[in-house]
């Protein structure tokens, strides 16, 4: 009886241990993979807030006011007691700095954070002769050389040597041509530029 008993709770754990493996870890690797993405975007002072951003807001010791918030497509998150709030265009540190203002009409002393968990609208445009054109959104800083990769690289009819990005800088449009073979040798190592949100890459035939 005793040794049907103990095979009874070395099946038990056994199965416990099998179960709590298994299934959770899509979920926990989904959300350690959310945290990082939004550690990415935070760690960069440079980031700026844009619409479809998706932004944590907390207030210490004040939960009703803690929330996560869509950026909406006119710039403004909305926020209990300050209702809307500009963020488009500043800096999760710029953000902090006009929430905070605004609270202290109706709390004192309050402790802000904003985090940045969806970094949607940083994001360029690629086109022509690469394996998977479209839209791609970027986390981070990404020079043109690591871009590349991103949209499965080349076709065999691109050429590389005259990529163009258009971008609109002031309300003008620039134009940048970059030689992409140049760049991989080494030699015009300045023109690894870093993309901006919004430029498009163009890879000719």
């Amino acid at each position: 009886m005793e040794k049907l008993m103990s095979f009874g709770i070395i099946g038990i754990a056994i199965l416990l241990i099998y179960y709590s493996a298994a299934y959770p870890q899509t979920e926990k690797e989904g959300l350690l993979k959310k945290q990082l993405q939004a550690e990415v975007v935070a760690d960069s002072e440079n980031y700026i807030i844009g619409s479809e951003d998706i932004l944590y807001i907390h207030v210490w010791r004040e939960d009703a006011l803690s929330r996560s918030v869509p950026v909406r497509v006119d710039g403004y998150i909305s926020l209990p007691l300050i209702h809307e709030v500009k963020a488009a265009g500043l800096t999760p540190l710029q953000l902090k700095e006009e929430i905070t203002k605004k609270l202290k009409e109706f709390i004192e002393s309050p402790n802000v954070s904003v985090t940045v968990m969806e970094a949607n609208s940083f994001k360029v445009f690629v086109s022509g002769q690469v394996r998977t054109p479209g839209v791609i959104r970027l986390r981070s800083e990404t020079t043109i050389l690591q871009l590349i990769p991103m949209v499965g690289g080349f076709t065999d009819w691109a050429n590389q040597k005259k990529i163009l990005i258009i971008r609109k800088e002031d309300g003008k449009e620039k134009r940048i041509t970059i030689n992409y073979k140049r760049i991989v040798d080494g030699k015009d190592l300045n023109s690894n530029i870093i993309l901006k949100s919004g430029d498009t890459i163009i890879v000719p035939d």
